[in-house]
């Protein structure tokens, strides 16, 4: 049987090269789909989501918003916390963000939706993700809205947190944070939507039974993070609802669109397609 070549879309980051671990090693492999790992920086990807691009891409839950029509979201894959999240930095505390210049890692990214969520009056400057610290302890922006390791790294640039997102999901909800989410482009025929499934979680739950070599390779995309704080990291969003979203990753999605919807950030509530094994 000849194979289909898919692209295969996911972030330069420790906790997204930790699940597709399984499948960049060989260990976890499809005998109907090769596949071709596009490595791109979330916002990218959000981007040529937007364009349908890739066959199969990992993107920010926000951006499902303005892509529903092109794709699909796996029931694995997802990178959800609880109790911690997004955050914003500034050189000084402030009181408020009101008129003040706001560095993000892209507006289609969760983070970005959140912060319009749970704040007003701010003008966002947009940055790759990994340049928004250095623009705060530049002075190019007033504060930085971080994602990735920069929740764990942001004091090493003396760097303050002025707020923080996910504390502040948690006083709503006692549902996980949804933050990215893996998809599949909608006009694949569905049993080859089963097999991309299928792969993704067999290599999820090949990474978490064999973490320390999962580890290792994951934290070559750590940027120079040690092991301690890699595998914190990694394992913040490398949990059970990375492997099974279930009921209460779903709601959670739910409640996300909701609250973009009473606050006006989108015309329409969106509506969840998520395809299960």
């Amino acid at each position: 049987m000849n194979k289909i070549t898919m692209k295969l879309g996911h972030s330069p980051d420790a906790d997204d090269a930790f699940m597709f671990y399984g499948m960049a090693s060989g260990k976890v492999a499809s005998d109907r789909i090769d596949f071709v790992h596009i490595i791109e920086e979330i916002q990218n990807l959000n981007k040529r989501a937007v364009k349908g691009e890739l066959e199969v891409t990992a993107i920010s839950a926000h951006a499902y918003l303005h892509v529903q029509d092109k794709y699909r979201i796996l029931s694995c894959g997802a990178s959800m916390g609880e109790g911690y999240g997004p955050i914003v930095v500034a050189k000084r505390h402030m009181d408020g963000l009101t008129e003040k210049k706001i560095g993000i890692p892209g507006k289609l990214t969760s983070a970005f939706l959140l912060l319009s969520i749970y704040a007003d009056g701010f003008i966002p400057i947009e940055f790759p993700f990994d340049r928004v610290m250095e623009a705060v302890k530049d002075g190019e922006v007033d504060a930085g809205l971080i994602i990735h390791e920069g929740q764990l790294t942001y004091k090493d640039f003396g760097l303050t947190r002025i707020l923080d997102l996910g504390e502040l999901w948690a006083k709503d909800t006692s549902l996980p944070l949804p933050l990215g989410i893996n998809t599949v482009r909608r006009n694949i025929e569905n049993n080859l939507q089963k097999e991309i499934l299928r792969v993704h979680k067999e290599s999820i739950e090949y990474g978490l039974a064999h973490k320390d070599e999962a580890l290792e390779y994951a934290l070559k995309f750590g940027r120079g993070m040690q092991k301690d704080l890699g595998e914190k990291f990694v394992l913040m969003y490398v949990n059970e609802y990375t492997k099974d979203m279930g009921e209460k990753g779903k709601r959670a999605l739910e409640f996300l669109f909701t609250r973009a919807f009473e606050k006006g950030i989108i015309k329409e509530k969106a509506k969840l397609d998520i395809l299960e094994g």
